[in-house]
This record gives C-alpha cells, structure tokens and sequence, in this order.
C-alpha cells in the first residue's frame, strides 16, 4: 500500500483532511476547464488511488464558483480538429480512462457542484458515487451542441441508470442544461446547499464514509458498478461472494462486540 496525503500534483489543487482528500480543477478565472495534463494526472491519480491506505473518500469540489466548464477550448478543442483519426481516438480513450480509474479506485467520490459542470465537468459528476449542488447549479452533457454524440465518456451507459433512459435521451440529444432542480427530482443529485453550505456538506458526508468500514464501502462500490452487467442470478452469488469476504474483516467483529456491549462501533478499516 502507499500514502497519497502528500502528493503535489502539477495541473490540479489537492488538499488532505483526515483520510478525505480534495480535488479542485485550478483555473476559477476560465470556469475550470480541463486539458491534455490535467485529463492525465486526473486518471493516474484515481488509479493510484487503489492502493492508497491513507485516504478513504474524495471530494471533487469547486472552485471559484465553478466546477468544471469541460474540456478546454484553446488547450483541447482546437488541437482535436487538426488531428488525425488515430491521436483522436488515443484522446477518448484517455478520457474514458479518467472514467474507469473514479469507478475502479476503490474509494466512495462525492462531488459537490456549483456553478457550470458541463461537458466533462457533468461527466465527472456522473462518474462520482455521491452528487451535492447548489440551487443555482448548471449540469449539462453538451457534447450534441458542439457537433459530437452524446455518448462520451461512457454517458450512454451509466445517466440512463440515474435518471432513467426518457430523461437521459433528452439532455443527450439535445444537450441543453439540466437545472438543480430537476437534478435532485431525477435522483441526480443527492441533496442541494446553498453555496455556503456546500463544502461543509460534502466533508461531512465524506467524513461520515470514512467514519464507516472503508473495506466494506470499497466492496460496496466494486458490486454496484459490476453488478450492471449481472443477470439476478450472477448478482446474488457476486455478493454472497463479497459478504463472505467482508465477514472475516475486524470490523465486522467490531460491530457485533459493540452491539453486545450496547456501544457504537469505531470502525478501523479491516
């Protein structure tokens, strides 16, 4: 295993608390695009993140007012028309790797959005296991608006499971904003803050994982994301499977000596 709590990434903000570490992107005064370095150290950075014993949980949050304004017009979007088919698809595939790398990590991500998320902004918070907003939150999958599909990023396959197949076909055909509201009405969004209240909210639900059996949590996270491509059947044994693994952990037995002494558990990760 490795420690992470010290990593000075070069094309994006990191900062520890505890065993929570938080991502920001680093250009508030452009509404936080992405670029080429930054879609890279993202991936390597969740990747590693697998064998990181000293962080629990994640929040992406935003900054400057913004969370995420897609990838960059100037570092990204020019290049790409000027490329040729192969380094065009050496791209997406890099994109959808930051993807894989924040369902793989093994650690529950809670972003928490204010302002614009579009384009791959509004990716990662799909990708994230927990989505915060504030009302005036702006999401949207505008890939049709720039002359691409909507399926990018691996949209087509995970948003219909949010927010149902109708719902999903609109914004990715159409590519028009959803607000916060019908956000937190389609089940996107797990709750909305206010702008003040949006950070505290989201440390203390990353907080309240940690707090929780972080093996199990890791476990929880690999079946909801495998058990998509699962008849009812295979779904059933793949957890009777991971049941029986977290049962041998030290936090199981925590929780049953707790329960008997009639305190509540302080769970340690093992």
């Amino acid at each position: 295993m490795t420690k992470m709590a010290g990593l000075k990434p070069k094309h994006f903000l990191w900062e520890v608390d505890g065993d929570v570490a938080v991502i920001r992107l680093n250009h508030p005064d452009r509404k936080n695009p992405l670029t080429f370095d930054s879609y890279a150290e993202l991936r390597d950075t969740f990747r590693d993140l697998v064998y990181a014993d000293d962080i629990h949980a994640v929040v992406f949050a935003p900054n400057g007012g913004n969370f995420c304004s897609g990838g960059d017009v100037h570092d990204i979007i020019g290049p790409l028309v000027r490329m040729e088919m192969t380094d065009l698809l050496k791209f997406t595939r890099m994109t959808g790797d930051l993807v894989k790398a924040m369902l793989n990590c093994g650690k529950p991500i809670v972003s928490a959005v204010d302002g614009v998320a579009v384009g791959a902004g509004a990716i990662i918070t799909m990708a994230s296991d927990f989505r915060l907003a504030t009302p005036d939150a702006v999401t949207a999958f505008l890939f049709n608006r720039v002359g691409l599909a909507g399926c990018d990023m691996g949209a087509c396959a995970m948003l219909p499971r949010i927010i149902g197949q109708g719902r999903a076909a609109e914004l990715l055909y159409l590519g028009r904003a959803m607000s916060a509201d019908e956000g937190l009405a389609w089940g996107y969004f797990n709750a909305l803050h206010s702008a003040s209240d949006l950070e505290a909210a989201a440390m203390k639900l990353a907080k309240k994982l940690t707090a929780g059996p972080t093996f199990a949590n890791g476990i929880t996270k690999t079946q909801l994301n495998h058990e998509w491509n699962m008849t009812p059947d295979q779904a059933i044994e793949a957890e009777a499977q991971a049941q029986a693994i977290c049962m041998q952990t030290e936090d199981f037995v925590r929780a049953y000596k707790a329960f008997v002494a009639k305190e509540k558990p302080v769970f340690e990760g093992n």
